[in-house]
């Protein structure tokens, strides 16, 4: 295996950081608010199914609270 010294390391990590695409102010708060939103009605639908599941529960077995 070919040994690096210090110095290329840190050149050729500059030079791969600086092809990096950086998302924008408003790319980052659009995703990351779809982010909040898309969790949100995941936990509302598994808080839903859930009930639905729990309900059934009772219904057949006839115990729970």
């Amino acid at each position: 295996m070919a040994r690096i010294d210090p110095a290329t390391y840190v050149r050729q990590v500059r030079q791969e950081v600086s092809k990096v695409t950086w998302p924008s102010r408003k790319e980052t708060l659009i995703t990351t608010g779809l982010v909040f939103v898309l969790s949100i009605l995941a936990a509302v639908f598994f808080f839903l199914v859930d009930q639905v599941i729990g309900l059934g529960v009772r219904a057949i077995f006839g115990f729970g609270a």
